[in-house]
């Protein structure tokens, strides 16, 4: 097994000031995954079951993993890697964790599915219920699209009207109403951003500009909206906060112009804080998205709010959406553990202490090395960008330098550190990571901003 970190860790703080040509040049081998990999692009789209996996926005060839556990993941040529996709967010405690894996096993003896009611979905739910400020009620689904899917029906049925508005770079899903673009920076009619979306899937979705009011306000005013739907803190384009301004501001101005506030936070609920943003930054929406961490790893969803709203879903009411495997007992299981681990004294401090030590380390040594980078974290989420910064939208996220970024990814991969493949992803930290993996995570970085 290659040991790259390891090796970092035992060079010395001195030995790091001058070039690391012995540690460059570890034997990163990736025989095997370049292997699995050229047979998967003959039996799936681009080798992968979802595009950012293929790493064509940095370049080179994914490592193929063959096994995960506590804050580390392990490719089949035999490398370890500090992780920080995690899953792109659901291993919060960590890959596989002990407790979460025994509850699995006692749950898997009674079987996988049932397509029936379990009382785990009354245990997850209200623990959802009780954590969570909007939400009264709640509909599980089997992933994030499915329940932004759920969700948009539901505003639309609720509140009569068709149009919604969603911000550029914020990303809820792969349904056809989302696939959406902006025009030139301004708000203005969607248009669709894949081959096969119909123009008039599109003509509801508004789009504006992320931490801009006075661009919501204008398409409140042109036009009567069911919804704007956003993440509360944006991880589709990067990592992108919105002032505590900007969120206050939609929730006044959706109440004055009719319509529904709806945050999608199927990568910030129980991430951020353990009742999702919308509790950390004191603004209630009336419908939220969930996801990945209330799965605990395994594939879920769900949508909730206010009892009247969610009331119109069927069975209760007129809007119809179901689902095989909703409320599977395996993933009601895994996310009834994973939110007691979170519920504990101090988690979120925890990941709160790691991730600022990870940020405030690795913009230390990229502006030393004279690079232009900027970036920030909310507890266990954080990115990067290289630019000067802060960047408040994804029009500003644009002019970050990908090119830079994918070079630092590749550096940073050798070096047994796994980013995700894409400048505009946030990363996480999870409860397994510990204070040596973060100062071996930015002693590796602190090398490779030699190198680029």
């Amino acid at each position: 097994m290659q040991s790259v970190i390891v090796a970092l860790a035992l060079t010395g703080a001195s030995a790091l000031r001058t070039p690391m040509t012995m540690s460059t040049a570890v034997k990163h081998v990736t025989t095997k995954s370049d292997a699995v990999m050229k047979e998967a692009a003959t039996l799936m789209p681009g080798g992968v079951s979802s595009p950012v996996r293929a790493f064509k926005s940095v370049g080179g060839g994914p490592v193929v993993f063959d096994r995960v556990k506590g804050a580390y993941a392990f490719d089949v040529d035999g490398n370890q890697y500090v992780d920080y996709v995690g899953t792109w967010g659901p291993a919060i405690c960590g890959h596989a964790n002990d407790e979460v894996n025994e509850a699995l096993v006692k749950a898997l003896e009674k079987g996988t599915s049932f397509g029936a009611p379990s009382e785990n979905e009354n245990v997850l739910a209200k623990m959802v219920c009780d954590a969570v400020p909007s939400v009264e009620m709640v509909r599980f689904t089997n992933s994030g699209t499915e329940a932004c899917m759920g969700m948009l029906r539901l505003v639309r049925a609720y509140t009569g009207r068709e149009k919604i508005i969603k911000f550029e770079g914020c990303y809820h899903g792969h349904a056809d109403g989302f696939l959406v673009q902006a025009g030139s920076g301004v708000a203005t009619l969607g248009l669709p951003d894949s081959p096969g979306v119909p123009p008039g899937a599109t003509q509801g979705t508004l789009v504006a500009e992320y931490n801009n009011l006075e661009s919501v306000e204008a398409l409140l005013k042109e036009h009567e909206c069911a919804a704007v739907v956003l993440e509360p803190v944006v991880g589709n384009s990067g990592f992108i906060p919105p002032t505590q301004e900007f969120l206050e501001g939609l929730r006044a101005m959706t109440t004055k112009y009719g319509a529904l506030l709806v945050f999608d936070e199927v990568m910030t609920g129980f991430r951020i804080d353990y009742g999702c943003a919308q509790k950390h930054f004191g603004v209630t929406p009336d419908v939220t998205t969930m996801g990945k961490v209330i799965g605990g790893g395994l594939p879920v969803g769900a949508y909730g709010g206010r009892r009247d709203i969610m009331e119109q879903v069927a069975p209760a009411g007129p809007m119809y959406q179901a689902g095989t495997l909703s409320g599977n007992p395996l993933a009601m299981t895994a996310g009834i553990k994973t939110l007691e681990i979170l519920s504990r004294p101090g988690q979120y401090e925890k990941l709160t202490k790691l991730t600022e030590r990870l940020v405030e380390g690795i913009l230390r040594e990229g502006k030393a090395a004279g690079h232009a980078i900027s970036g920030g974290s909310i507890s266990g989420m954080f990115g990067f960008f290289f630019c000067e910064g802060p960047v408040t939208c994804f029009r500003e996220a644009t002019a970050s330098d990908t090119d830079k970024f994918a070079r630092w990814h590749r550096g940073m991969l050798e070096r047994g550190v796994y980013l995700a493949p894409s400048q505009y992803e946030a990363g996480f930290m999870s409860l397994a990571h510990t204070e040596e993996d973060v100062d071996k995570t930015i002693a590796a970085a602190k090398e490779v901003f030699a190198t680029i």
